[in-house]
């Protein structure tokens, strides 16, 4: 798909994989909506691309549909929504305070599962009734976020493996779906990625986690998600699938 003039719309614009995808969306001609609920740092990154920022719950419906309606108005309909909000939480399902509270297991859920579904469903609405573009008739494309946790999860990743899996789960039936509209979805699942939620921990963790690589021997850039989430726009072809992004690193209990 040609990016030049396209709108696109990226959840969890504000930081990491999100800002680095805003930012190459731009470069690559897009016109950019930055949706987040820290609309601070969203706004910076939108100054630097010409983009707009808008505060955006992704588990609230009402707060969906206004932020989409907004950059709609802004940008026209969207043709590319990338769904890079997200939040890690880990925590045994029974430790020695005894059993997870229901709460943290459902707020994972809703943020990362049940968020991702919210801009998809309402993105993929405001996708059908545009014209078809290039010789494979497409309207749009819808790029989620899983994790290599979705496969291997580890001891206390039982809330963020669950929503990552349904990520994974919801692929290929939404691609389906969508197939009849000329609209892809794909998934990329990262491995260790070096994010804000990574910079908090000592070099020292890591640099044992960056061992676990195969190869490269270190942890993902967020550039390099944006770069596969760019190919994956370009190519048709790419379609119902997930791909991991992740070194040949496969994750272990604990």
């Amino acid at each position: 798909m040609e990016l030049k003039n396209c709108a696109a719309l990226v959840s969890g614009g504000a930081s990491g994989m999100g800002a680095a995808t805003a930012r190459m969306l731009s470069k690559a001609g897009a016109k950019v909506a930055l949706l987040d609920m820290n609309l601070e740092a969203a706004k910076k990154v939108a100054a630097e691309i010409n983009g707009i920022a808008i505060a955006c719950d992704v588990t609230d419906a009402a707060s969906v549909e206004a932020a989409v309606k907004t950059a709609q108005e802004k940008h026209g309909a969207a043709r590319v929504c990338i769904n890079c909000a997200g939040i890690v939480k880990s925590k045994r399902m029974v430790g020695q305070q005894g059993a997870m509270p229901l709460e943290e297991f459902r707020q994972v859920i809703e943020v990362n599962l049940i968020g991702t579904f919210n801009l998809m469903r309402v993105a993929a609405a405001a996708m059908i009734p545009l014209e078809t573009v290039g010789d494979s008739s497409e309207r749009g494309i819808i790029i989620n976020t899983a994790s290599v946790a979705a496969f291997e999860g580890q001891i206390g990743q039982t809330a963020y493996s669950a929503s990552k899996g349904g990520i994974v789960g919801l692929t290929l039936p939404a691609a389906r779906e969508l197939a009849q509209f000329g609209i892809r979805v794909v998934a990329i699942a990262p491995g260790l990625v070096d994010t804000p939620m990574l910079e908090k921990i000592p070099a020292e963790a890591r640099a044992a986690l960056s061992a676990m690589v195969p190869f490269p021997k270190r942890l993902a850039q967020p550039s390099e998600y944006a770069k596969l989430a760019l190919h994956i726009i370009d190519n048709v072809m790419i379609n119902g699938t997930v791909i991991r992004l992740d070194g040949a690193l496969r994750m272990q209990p604990k």
